[in-house]
């Protein structure tokens, strides 16, 4: 993949699909949702129990019984474990000649450095107040209030920190938000020698 391409990471609610969509619109590019992508593989048995991961277990006793290493180990097992199927999936783009965005919270770090040899950023997040409002907007997971509130702490406390990490670790620009991002998401797509992989 040596087109115009980019990948967005980060935690759930930091507005992946929100700066995708904009920058598709902008540059004339498509945004391609690993979300949508999983729902697909969940359809298929091979990938169903990777996909459902999380789905699976009691979302309360998983979140006030895991401590955030171990949520974020869980993490990485979950996208390393269908990985292979959303390459796959990403594959079939390989010959469009329009800039595309792919975004997605599995789009970890060192899953991309390893097999995408794209550029990429990570959004994750300015607040937990702004983290918690927007998941009651769009939960997640659970219908309840409380429920949100223990998604929005996993996220922002325990998910945020292991992103930018791990996205500095392999180079990758971080940002709270994405108007922070869209300046370097721009120069990267329309291949401007300025940009930073």
């Amino acid at each position: 993949m040596n087109k115009q391409r980019l990948f967005i990471t980060g935690i759930p609610t930091a507005g992946k699909s929100y700066l995708g969509k904009r920058l598709a619109e902008e540059v004339g590019g498509i945004c391609v949702s690993i979300d949508d992508m999983r729902e697909d593989l969940a359809k298929d048995e091979h990938w169903k129990k990777w996909v459902n991961y999380y789905l699976d277990q009691d979302e309360y006793t998983y979140y006030t019984t895991t401590n955030y290493d171990e949520q974020w180990k869980n993490l990485v097992t979950q996208s390393e474990g269908f990985w292979p199927g959303i390459l796959a999936g990403l594959a079939q783009y390989a010959n469009e000649v329009r800039p595309i965005i792919f975004e997605g919270v599995n789009i970890l770090p060192h899953l991309a450095h390893k097999d995408l040899g794209i550029p990429g950023i990570a959004i994750i997040g300015r607040s937990f107040e702004e983290t918690l409002e927007r998941n009651m907007k769009e939960p997640r997971w659970g219908a309840s209030e409380e429920l949100q509130k223990l998604e929005s702490d996993a996220f922002f406390n325990g998910e945020r920190p292991r992103y930018k990490e791990e996205s500095n670790k392999y180079g990758y620009p971080v940002f709270e938000t994405p108007d922070e991002a869209w300046e370097t998401s721009i120069q990267i797509l329309t291949n401007d020698p300025s940009a930073s992989n």
